[in-house]
């Protein structure tokens, strides 16, 4: 199926999106900025609705189910399941946490430390082995070659992973819809009645702005760096698994309902545009899960043994300075 990628450095795909209901949408919020709102030279008002670090976020979201596990259907991918003990009684995996393998509740543990080094040929003094390293990865959490891992925490900091698999979302001739609303007490509209035991200012009437947008076109933005899956060099099995679970991310985000925030609820207008290369389509969700669940198979000696690694951590509860200075 993807015999016309030897060549291609990059699937370059887009999608144009719609609100399902209205003109108005609601875009991503940074701190201290507030919606991003940019300029084209030739003065086209620009959002950028969905960033690309939000959408790693959504395409990890893909493939996990309500447990935050991995689904049933894409069981044997290679994954890290950590027990947290001590001042918490949960778990967390590779999957779920921001940054993956560098988590501090994996990457702390000595004994998985250790055989990753030796898998990823690691040494402090000596250049670095990609080859070993994307192999070492693929072993223990096939998602970090595609979206990317910083692994900071392992000694000085110098493996660094770049996403495979990227996009954004940005609107094109926005214009503000401005609109507002009020928290109404019906008992105080004052505030001044509270209760014993919580006395912070979330009482009262509390009247609100809201800023949304319209536009004349939403566009979400997707590319898969084929040449850097094949750079890694871990065999034809392993770059169509990495392939085909890159897209199928892509086609399970845009089949699956886009309910990015409250007022962002969006639509699929028409289907994917493959940009570059043109010849190539890309294929429904159902072909793309079954070339997963092949791949999974065929890859079944290059990962651990098992293919979820568990560790268990012990966490603390780190104590205010003002309670340490009490205990003191």
């Amino acid at each position: 199926m993807f015999e016309k990628l030897k060549e291609v450095n990059r699937i370059l795909m887009q999608a144009e999106l719609a609100p399902i209901q209205g003109d108005r949408f609601q875009p991503t919020g940074f701190a201290d900025l507030g919606p991003a709102t940019y300029q084209l030279p030739n003065g086209t008002r620009m959002l950028l609705v969905e960033s690309a670090q939000s959408m790693a976020n959504r395409f990890e979201s893909t493939i996990l189910g309500p447990d935050n596990d991995l689904i049933h259907d894409l069981k044997g991918l290679s994954y890290i399941r950590v027990v947290l003990t001590g001042d918490s009684k949960t778990t967390t995996n590779s999957l779920l946490e921001a940054h993956r393998i560098n988590s501090p509740f994996i990457i702390s543990d000595e004994g998985f430390k250790q055989k990753f080094k030796e898998a990823a040929g690691y040494d402090r003094y000596l250049p670095l082995n990609w080859k070993r390293i994307a192999k070492a990865v693929f072993c223990y959490d096939v998602n970090s070659l595609l979206h990317g891992v910083f692994l900071a925490n392992l000694e000085d900091g110098r493996i660094k992973i770049p996403r495979a698999l990227s996009a954004f979302i940005e609107a094109r001739g926005v214009r503000e819809a401005v609109s507002g609303g009020a928290k109404n007490n019906p008992i105080d509209p004052t505030g001044k009645l509270r209760a014993k035991d919580y006395d912070k200012d979330v009482y009262g009437n509390v009247p609100y702005q809201r800023v949304e947008f319209t536009a004349e076109a939403i566009t979400a933005y997707f590319n898969v760096d084929v040449g850097i899956l094949r750079s890694y060099d871990l065999g034809k099995d392993a770059f169509e698994l990495l392939l085909s679970l890159a897209l199928f991310k892509v086609r399970s985000f845009l089949d699956g309902g886009m309910r990015l925030r409250t007022a962002c609820d969006l639509k699929l207008k028409d289907g994917i545009t493959v940009t570059e290369p043109a010849s190539f389509e890309v294929p429904a969700k159902d072909d793309l899960l079954k070339l997963v669940k092949e791949g999974i198979k065929r890859c079944k000696p290059m990962f651990a043994e098992p293919a979820v690694t568990e560790l268990e951590t012990l966490v603390v509860l780190k104590k205010a300075k003002e309670e340490q200075g009490v205990a003191q």
